[in-house]
């Protein structure tokens, strides 16, 4: 008598994913599917779409973490459920983001960082907009106080990262962006004069800026400000854009002032995400003092089940990624966090020294003083191509590098950005220092002469 054999069209679970219906046909795009699809056949079937991304390793334009340890993602896997912004259902998750808020207090020189104030956010552009509308808010109580006019606010800043632009755009402040003048990479003392005035409701200074990642002189700025509340009577705050520089600089740079030790920075913003080393989906706001944050900001909101203040631009957010932060704390500490930094300083340091050698690059960062970051251009002359093609040239080997012009007054300055962050070896820098030796190469025997690269993204 012969063994009933059950078939695939019996037990669709039998199926091999590649001889599944779905798999016969091709995804949906922007429609829903009349049917369903089987979990792993819909999972195998994504999975291999996304194999046309790039690799995030050697991903060497973004700041964000794209290497994680094994544990923070579990812990992130056992959180996917979790609401943050539910306080009264997950009330450890809520006690973990506020240890976070009081670490970072005390990392940035908080006088008394049991009195932080601040919060978690999805990135430092929800940071840096929640810091410019603390100083919006203030500047127009003092100016009502004194009967003045408050339908002018500016925000004073150097060559910032686009989330200022959209804090001005969307919260109606004026941007005033200081022209980068002769040699100059960010803002400079010498500048706030010209651009404060009794609207200025506060000034940005960044520590990492995004194009070059040197750090502005803020100790400088806030000295500056001093003497123009001395002569002119403006009483002007600064916010620091911290989003990198936050994680690096109270480690591995502890001689620079930039942060709540002066008494002229107001608030800070950081990524945990970027040399945070979380995951990403995580940014933080600091405020040193209760008084600098306006009351009329925070919301209280009881739907959820308890009564609880809430300062964000969103509402419902993941609680893994300010878990998987507070592990890095425990884990890593603060000779751990040393460690990690002075290795990524020490490679990019490394790889600059390098690419100085190279005849046709010149240095405008060399990694020194700033983050762990190079930015360099192309020497004066027709080389036959340009930085864009050499961008092209190494994204064939995986590599992605970011070419870009500098910001005004020096749009004719198109520069190259390496960034070195947890998880990029000094062999990883030794092969990217390997390819863009040889795309300069084929590119000088192969001349571009009318090149159309440019800057972007894409994969061949």
């Amino acid at each position: 008598m012969p063994i009933h054999q059950i078939t695939s069209h019996e037990n669709p679970s039998l199926e091999d994913v590649y001889e599944s219906a779905s798999s016969e046909k091709g995804l949906p795009k922007y429609s829903l599917p009349e049917n369903r699809t089987e979990p792993q056949v819909a999972y195998s079937l994504i999975h291999d779409e996304l194999l046309l991304d790039g690799n995030s390793r050697q991903n060497l334009a973004t700041f964000c973490t794209t290497w994680v340890e094994d544990e923070a993602k579990q812990l992130m896997t056992e959180a996917v459920d979790k609401n943050m912004i539910d306080k009264d259902e997950y009330p450890q998750t809520a006690e973990l983001e506020n240890r976070c808020v009081h670490i970072i207090g005390e990392l940035w020189h908080a006088q008394h960082s049991w009195e932080t104030v601040g919060c978690s956010t999805t990135g430092s552009s929800e940071a840096a907009m929640l810091g410019g509308l603390a100083f919006k808010w203030q500047w127009r109580k003092r100016r009502e106080a004194e009967g003045k006019d408050t339908s002018k606010p500016n925000i004073v800043t150097g060559p910032v990262q686009i989330c200022w632009k959209k804090f001005a755009r969307y919260f109606d402040v004026e941007i005033r962006e200081i022209p980068l003048k002769g040699d100059s990479l960010g803002i400079e003392p010498k500048d706030l004069r010209e651009y404060c005035d009794e609207n200025t409701i506060g000034v940005v200074a960044t520590l990492g800026v995004t194009f070059t990642g040197i750090y502005e002189p803020v100790e400088a700025l806030a000295h500056e400000l001093d003497s123009m509340q001395r002569d002119l009577g403006l009483d002007i705050p600064i916010h620091v854009d911290a989003a990198s520089g936050g994680f690096i600089a109270p480690f591995i740079q502890r001689d620079i002032v930039w942060d709540f030790q002066l008494d002229r920075v107001k608030s800070i913003n950081a990524s945990g995400h970027k040399y945070g080393l979380a995951p990403l989906g995580v940014g933080w706001i600091i405020w040193a003092a209760k008084k600098d944050l306006p009351e009329e900001l925070i919301f209280y909101v009881d739907y959820l089940g308890g009564n609880m203040p809430t300062f964000a631009l969103n509402f419902s957010r993941p609680g893994g990624e300010i878990i998987a932060q507070y592990y890095n704390f425990l884990r890593l500490g603060r000779d751990g966090y040393t460690a990690v930094q002075q290795a990524c300083s020490d490679t990019a340091q490394w790889l600059g020294a390098e690419l100085a050698k190279i005849d046709q690059f010149e240095m405008v960062y060399d990694g020194h003083g700033g983050l762990p970051a190079v930015a360099y251009r192309l020497t004066e002359g027709d080389h036959g191509f340009t930085l864009y093609d050499v961008s092209e040239r190494v994204r064939m080997r995986g590599w992605q590098i970011a070419s870009y012009p500098l910001p005004s007054d020096r749009e004719d300055t198109v520069v190259q950005r390496i960034l070195i962050r947890h998880g990029v070896s000094r062999d990883l820098a030794q092969l990217v220092l390997k390819d863009i030796k040889s795309a300069i190469e084929h590119l000088s025997n192969n001349p571009i002469p009318n090149s159309t690269a440019k800057a972007g993204f894409h994969h061949g």
